[in-house]
C-alpha cells in the first residue's frame, strides 16, 4: 500500500490516475462518503504491490534491500537517490515489490520454499489457472512474508454493536475485551451482558479476554482499589469470582486494568498479581495487565507510582501499554497519542520489560475542542472518519505534526467559534506499525472499538500476520 497526501486541486480522479488504480478502489478502501470532495491535506490509502519504508537509525541502502528482498539498485531508481550512502531517518522510501523471474527448470513449489511463501499465495496473487504450469522468463510478484503479531481490542459498546465490529474486523483480531466487570468492596464481580460478543469472537477464532477494573467513567476507583488490594481475603475473594466467570462464560484471559491506584497499594497491586497468575495458570489460563504510561520508574502521580513496570513484565504473561490520552477530553488540546511521547514510553519500558510482552497502545478515536480553551471544558471524542467529514464540511486544510506524528486542523463553526481538531489518519496509524516493527513488540491493543477508522484496519492487514487462536 502507498498513502497519498491531497494537495490543494486534487481530485480523486486525478489521483486515481497518477497510480494507475480505479476511482472505485480508492473510495472504497478509504471508505470515503463523498469521494467528489476531499480535504487539502487529507491521507488516502492507495492499493498498490508498492509500500512506504520510514528509515530507522542505522539503516543502511543495504539493509533494507535485504530485509524487503529487493534489489538494492530497484531502491535508487525508484527513489531517484543520488547519494544512496547518506539516508537520513525518518526519510520515506518507495520499496519496489519483489519480482521473480522464472527459470527453466523452476516449479512453484520451489519459488514459494525461496520466499518463505505458499504456493497457493503466489497463484492467487498471480491469478494462475494452473499453478503447475509456469513459462521461463515470465515474471511473478511474490508477496513479501509479514510479521506476526498479537492484536487485542477493547470494546465498551452495547451487545448489538460490539458483535457488528467484531463481524467486520474480527478476522484482524487475536484478543477480544469486552470493558468490563467491575469488582466490587465486597469482592464480587459487576457483571456484564457478554454472552454475544464472547460467542462471535470465538466464531472469528478471537480469544475472549476478561478486564477486571476499579473505576468507571464517573468514579477513579481509588478507595476501591485500597480496600481490596490491602486485604487478602478479599484479594482472594475477588480471584475466585474472577475464575468462576472465565469457566462459565469461556475467557481464556485476564485483563486488570486498574487505574488511579494509591502509591501505597503499590506492593499489594503487585501480590494481586501474582495470585491472579497462581489462581489461573494451573487452569490454563494467562493474566495481563494495563499499565498507565510512564517513562521513567521514579514518575510520580497517582495514575503511574503503583503501576511497577519491572513486577508486571515479571509476573504477567503480557501488558499493555495505555500509550493514549495525553490529548485529554478535558485537557488543552494536543495530539491524544503523539508519537514521540509514545517512544518514551516503550523505550522505558524495554528496560524493565520483554519486547515480546508489550502490546502498544493505539487509540481509535479523534477529539474536537473549542477555542479559546477554558480549564475543565470537555472535548467532544468521535471517530477518525467523522474528523475527516468536519474537515470537508468546513473546508479545513488538515495539517500534520511532524513532531507528533498526527493529524490536526482548525475551523470555524456556524456560530463562528474557532474549533482545533486532533485525530487519525494513514500517516499516523502507519508511524505506530513502524514503531511495533522496529522494537519488535508483541502487538497492538486498540482501545476502542466503535470509532469507525477503515484505512487503520487496511493498513494493518498491509503490515502484519495476525495471530489466531
Amino acid at each position: 500500500m502507498l498513502i497519498h497526501v491531497v494537495s490543494a486541486g486534487e481530485t480523486l480522479w486525478q489521483i486515481a490516475n497518477r497510480y494507475a488504480v480505479p476511482v472505485q478502489s480508492i473510495s472504497q478502501l478509504n471508505a470515503l462518503a463523498t469521494p467528489d470532495q476531499l480535504a487539502i491535506g487529507q491521507s488516502l490509502v492507495i492499493p498498490s504491490p508498492y509500500t512506504i519504508y520510514t528509515v530507522q537509525k542505522g539503516d543502511t541502502l543495504w539493509s533494507i534491500a535485504q530485509k524487503f528482498s529487493v534489489p538494492l539498485q530497484s531502491i535508487i531508481l525508484e527513489n531517484h537517490l543520488t547519494n544512496p550512502d547518506q539516508l537520513t531517518p525518518g526519510t520515506k522510501l518507495i520499496i519496489p515489490p519483489i519480482v521473480h523471474i522464472v527459470q527453466p527448470g523452476e516449479t512453484l513449489w520451489q519459488i514459494a520454499q525461496r520466499y518463505g511463501t505458499t504456493v497457493q499465495a503466489i497463484a492467487i496473487e498471480n491469478k494462475l489457472n494452473n499453478p503447475n504450469m509456469l513459462y521461463v522468463g515470465s515474471q511473478l510478484m511474490i508477496l513479501r512474508k509479514l510479521p506476526t503479531i498479537e492484536v487485542n481490542a477493547y470494546s465498551y459498546q452495547p451487545s448489538d454493536e460490539a458483535v457488528d465490529s467484531i463481524n467486520a474486523i474480527g478476522h484482524l483480531l487475536t484478543y477480544f475485551s469486552p470493558f468490563a466487570y467491575k469488582m466490587k468492596e465486597d469482592g464480587t464481580l459487576q457483571p456484564i451482558t457478554d454472552e454475544n460478543m464472547i460467542a462471535a469472537a470465538k466464531a472469528k477464532h478471537i480469544i475472549p479476554m476478561l478486564t477486571l477494573t476499579n473505576f468507571t467513567s464517573t468514579e477513579e476507583g481509588s478507595n476501591l482499589a485500597h480496600v481490596v488490594l490491602s486485604n487478602a481475603e478479599l484479594r482472594k475473594k475477588v480471584m475466585n469470582n474472577v475464575l468462576q466467570v472465565m469457566q462459565d462464560k469461556g475467557y481464556q484471559v485476564l485483563n486488570i486494568d486498574f487505574e488511579n491506584v494509591l502509591p501505597a497499594d503499590r506492593e499489594n497491586f503487585n501480590a494481586f498479581i501474582q495470585l491472579a497468575v497462581d489462581t489461573l495458570h494451573p487452569k490454563g489460563y494467562l493474566v495481563s495487565t494495563a499499565l498507565a504510561p510512564k517513562t521513567s520508574a521514579s514518575q510520580t502521580g497517582t495514575l503511574y507510582e503503583a503501576h511497577d513496570y519491572e513486577a508486571h513484565g515479571r509476573i504477567a504473561d503480557f501488558v499493555v501499554l495505555m500509550t493514549y490520552e495525553w490529548g485529554y477530553r478535558l485537557g488543552p488540546p494536543q495530539a491524544i497519542s503523539p508519537i514521540n511521547e509514545m517512544r518514551r514510553v516503550v523505550e522505558y519500558a524495554l528496560t524493565e520489560i520483554p519486547a515480546d510482552k508489550i502490546l502498544l497502545g493505539f487509540e481509535l478515536y479523534a477529539r474536537d475542542w473549542l477555542l479559546p480553551h477554558v480549564k475543565g471544558q470537555e472535548a467532544e471524542t468521535f471517530s477518525p472518519q467523522e474528523a475527516l467529514n468536519r474537515a470537508i464540511k468546513y473546508g479545513a486544510t488538515i495539517q500534520y505534526d511532524p513532531t507528533a506524528q498526527s493529524p490536526f486542523y482548525r475551523y470555524v463553526d456556524e456560530q463562528g467559534r474557532q474549533h482545533e481538531v486532533w485525530f487519525e489518519d494513514a500517516r499516523s496509524a502507519q508511524a505506530k506499525f513502524d514503531m511495533t516493527k522496529h522494537y519488535n513488540l508483541r502487538g497492538i491493543s486498540y482501545w476502542a472499538l466503535g470509532f469507525p477508522f477503515p484505512q487503520n484496519w487496511v493498513l494493518l492487514n498491509d503490515n502484519f500476520s495476525v495471530k489466531k487462536s
